[in-house]
């Protein structure tokens, strides 16, 4: 390996539903991080690893910074805003426009006091006109001190390969964390339940996703290895919202179960038994021993 290797990690942070998931799995090249259009989808910090022969980023990919309702969104916030002090760049990603709103002016804030290298990435390029761009850049230059501006579209693959490029100039020389071929440090039962997840999300109405947690009771290879049973549960808040999610004749259920399945059985490269089953748990994101129990870690904090 050469001398000059260079190793660290990298944090992707901005408001809900500005792109991070998408950009981190673009990155990575595989689905990792679950994406939908509801704000909130990410709720952990989710490490993934690039490997080239320059160098290693370890991605940490955190919760939007956005203001607390409840004890996961307090937890979600601390997460995300603990992990600034703690990377060696950071990759702000905001949209494309000239009205920088008071979410945008509270992560700022949050920047200025981190010594952190900072890169601001306008993300969703290819939805608007390329000379707007040049107006989105002078908006925010002076909103903070930038080590780069980088337009991007995360969605098309439209200039990500420069993000990799800046990135590793400002990363220290170090060792490589990671084998050449690992691309995430979360266990396989979290990213299906974070799958299955993401395809509730999707196909549900906008006021029940938030209150869903997913949580796998059981994953286990049958004897001959050709396939995996997969049993999980979908823990909600209501009893109206039990309803939902099953669907008319468990519609909706089958519908959400088909769809993870085929995710899963690509990710894990095998067929796969998937069972699941709804739960009401009220109040769940404001149980401390809840949150734990799907896997929101205090130590995070």
């Amino acid at each position: 390996m050469e001398n000059n290797f260079k190793s660290g990690f990298v944090t992707l942070i901005g408001r809900p539903n500005v792109g991070k998931s998408t950009l981190m799995n673009r990155l990575i090249g595989q689905k990792i991080a679950i994406t939908s259009r509801k704000p909130q989808t990410t709720r952990n910090r989710i490490q993934t690893v690039y490997t080239c022969d320059e160098g290693q980023i370890i991605f940490v990919d955190t919760p939007g910074i956005h203001k607390a309702k409840n004890k996961l969104g307090e937890y979600m916030v601390t997460v995300a805003e603990r992990t600034l002090s703690e990377v060696d760049v950071i990759l702000w990603l905001v949209e494309p426009t000239t009205y920088i709103g008071a979410g945008e002016r509270h992560i700022a804030q949050q920047l200025s006091a981190v010594k952190t290298p900072v890169i601001l990435v306008i993300n969703k390029i290819d939805t608007v006109k390329k000379e707007e761009i040049l107006s989105v850049i002078d908006t925010y230059k002076d909103i903070c001190s930038f080590a780069e501006i980088v337009p991007c579209s995360a969605a098309k693959g439209e200039n990500t390969d420069e993000i990799i490029k800046v990135v590793m100039k400002y990363l220290p020389e170090g060792p490589q964390f990671y084998d050449a071929d690992t691309v995430t440090d979360q266990p396989e039962r979290q990213i299906v339940a974070e799958l299955i997840r993401e395809k509730a999300l999707r196909l549900l109405d906008e006021e029940i996703p938030h209150g869903i947690a997913v949580s796998i009771e059981r994953m286990k290879t049958r004897p001959k290895g050709n396939m995996i049973d997969i049993d999980a549960t979908i823990v909600c808040e209501k009893d109206s919202h039990k309803g939902i999610i099953i669907g008319k004749q468990g519609s909706m259920l089958k519908k959400i179960g088909s769809q993870a399945r085929e995710e899963i059985e690509n990710l894990l490269n095998i067929k796969v038994n998937l069972q699941l089953w709804v739960k009401v748990k009220k109040d769940w994101r404001d149980s401390d021993f809840l949150i734990k129990n799907f896997g929101y870690n205090k130590k995070d904090y």
